[in-house]
């Protein structure tokens, strides 16, 4: 894209003192005429550009106007480089690790070898979530609504939805936007949806900013304790932190911990094959009792 270019040109020329147009060609790809225009809408820009001619010309910044190149560390870079390689893999490219190769300008100070900083943000679902991601990008650069089925707990649902944020939270990609049906901001699970099309265009609200705490996501509505086999502690560390337990004189762990809903704890204590007994909330016991019965039923013959 032109902006990504003419972003990487005026990057190489804070780095370097001086470059030629062929060098800038060569880098980016394109043909010297291209980097010529290029340059003339820089300058045209304000951006004080010097051209000079014969063996050791080429095109510079005025003095005065560079920055200190330290300003960016090989840490801080190194960093950069992650999170932006770590966009690659959702969208299974590599576009934006070209960009900022350029942007490094080749670097080595600021851009060393060994990359020991690597995030992959891809999942199972890559194949059916990297189109979606881009179509609601496409669709937020057009300030076009999408439309799709959305599967709940609560049922199904057919959504218009002005999007405003892509967001990657909880090891899953959201979106968060405007719903016609509601009236208000939600936020929607990409692998949820079914049937994403662009719709008709929208004009740009005062989006506030989404609150994504797990206390307004995930509110504690109950308080879950429990008895624990030994053999889990493994899996309650890892899932809720080594504070959220209790070591019993028996061995067993004491854990106690606010769940959202009701499906997710009866889920979780089977989820341990006898290893849990629930002891509140006491309503509950009564349903995973009958849960239990139903289940004997229906393996009874087996």
């Amino acid at each position: 894209m032109k902006i990504d270019r003419m972003i990487g040109i005026l990057s190489i020329l804070l780095q370097k003192d001086k470059v030629t147009a062929p060098y800038l060609a060569e880098k980016f790809e394109v043909s010297r005429r291209t980097i010529n225009r290029d340059i003339e809408e820089l300058c045209r820009a304000g951006i004080p550009l010097v051209t000079t001619q014969g063996v050791n010309g080429g095109i510079s910044i005025m003095d005065g106007y560079k920055i200190d190149s330290t300003l960016l560390t090989s840490s801080d870079m190194q960093e950069i480089l992650a999170g932006l390689r770590s966009l690659d893999s959702v969208s299974g490219t590599n576009q934006v690790a070209q960009l900022m190769e350029k942007l490094s300008a080749g670097s080595s100070t600021l851009m060393p070898g060994g990359q020991n900083i690597l995030i992959d943000l891809s999942s199972w679902y890559k194949d059916t979530l990297a189109p979606k991601i881009q179509m609601i990008r496409e669709a937020m650069d057009r300030r076009q609504k999408i439309c799709f089925q959305y599967y709940s707990p609560n049922g199904e649902s057919i959504r218009e939805v002005e999007p405003y944020y892509l967001i990657f939270q909880w090891a899953n990609w959201y979106v968060w936007g405007y719903c016609a049906e509601r009236e208000d901001y939600r936020l929607f699970k990409l692998n949820r949806m079914t049937e994403l099309k662009p719709g008709e265009t929208f004009e740009k609200r005062n989006v506030p900013f989404p609150d994504l705490s797990n206390e307004r996501i995930f509110p504690h509505i109950y308080q879950v304790k429990a008895l624990i086999d030994p053999e889990f502690r493994w899996r309650l560390v890892e899932e809720y932190g080594p504070d959220s337990f209790i070591v019993q004189e028996d061995g067993r762990l004491l854990f106690s911990f606010g769940f959202t809903d009701e499906e997710s704890i009866l889920g979780w204590i089977l989820s341990f094959r006898g290893g849990a007994k629930l002891l509140e909330p006491e309503p509950l016991r009564g349903k995973l009792s009958k849960l239990g019965r139903k289940l004997e039923e229906q393996y009874s013959d087996s």
